[in-house]
């Protein structure tokens, strides 16, 4: 993706932004070295910054006098493949500042040590953490926000859902920072040219990859008179795209169930 279309403003930025290298073991390990040792910017002064652990590392910013009561629940970005709860410092801490509210970082285990649903199963459990700390924290547990950037957002986003589907106290608003909602974006190869700054489509079907697990090879038989022959041949032609072996035999003249 050429530069001059990006903003003026960001070209120094994204100029001086490498290539990450997640698609290889060492890669991601360097990665995550230098994301572990500091984030983007510093962070804002008049905030306390401070570690709890209950099992996984989740960090606190509390501005001067404790806050309005609100909170926000981040979760960092990094494609499913990068640790980075230090890389938010600034903005985090800013966020704090600025809203005079509580800023939880939640921490989670990463893809592919880790794959779904450890990451969200971390989320989750970050947020029950907040809602039983929620008096001791000086937190209203019905004005918590959940937000997060590009994979982080997602989870967030995702999160959302599943305490929507488990009932109690609910987020009282999302903020999500160009999320990364759907795998599908990875399988549609005519992306990859674009070469996307930043993230780009080959990074990211590493990151769903690694997230997602992978899949099988599979063999899919199906009539070419059956109810479901085109959703069949769908199916086979999206595993294909998503680098998984897939064999689509399809038999003339039969209908649904002729193998019996």
């Amino acid at each position: 993706m050429q530069l001059d279309l990006v903003d003026p403003e960001l070209h120094r930025a994204v100029r001086r932004m490498p290539r990450l290298p997640v698609r290889g073991k060492v890669g991601r390990r360097i990665v995550r070295a230098v994301v572990r040792r500091g984030g983007i910017g510093k962070p804002a002064a008049g905030v306390t910054i401070t570690d709890v652990d209950e099992g996984q590392r989740i960090r606190l910013y509390t501005p001067a006098g404790g806050g309005s009561g609100a909170a926000l629940l981040w979760v960092h970005g990094g494609g499913y493949l990068i640790d980075g709860i230090a890389q938010d410092d600034a903005l985090c801490s800013t966020t704090a500042r600025e809203l005079d509210i509580v800023v939880v970082s939640a921490d989670y285990r990463l893809a592919p040590e880790h794959p779904f649903p450890a990451a969200l199963d971390d989320t989750f459990t970050a947020w029950q953490w907040l809602q039983a700390s929620a008096g001791k924290l000086g937190i209203d547990p019905e004005r918590v926000a959940l937000g997060g950037s590009s994979a982080g957002a997602g989870l967030a986003a995702c999160l959302v859902q599943r305490l929507h589907d488990a009932g109690g106290t609910q987020p009282l608003a999302q903020w999500l920072l160009a999320p990364m909602l759907d795998d599908r974006t990875a399988a549609r190869r005519e992306l990859d040219p674009a070469q996307h700054l930043v993230w780009n489509n080959a990074a990211n079907r590493t990151g769903w990859g690694a997230y997602l697990g992978g899949l099988p090879a599979a063999w899919i038989g199906v009539g070419d008179i059956d109810l479901f022959t085109d959703e069949c041949r769908a199916y086979a032609d999206r595993l294909r795209e998503a680098g998984v072996d897939c064999a689509f035999d399809l038999v003339p003249g039969a209908p649904h169930g002729f193998e019996g």
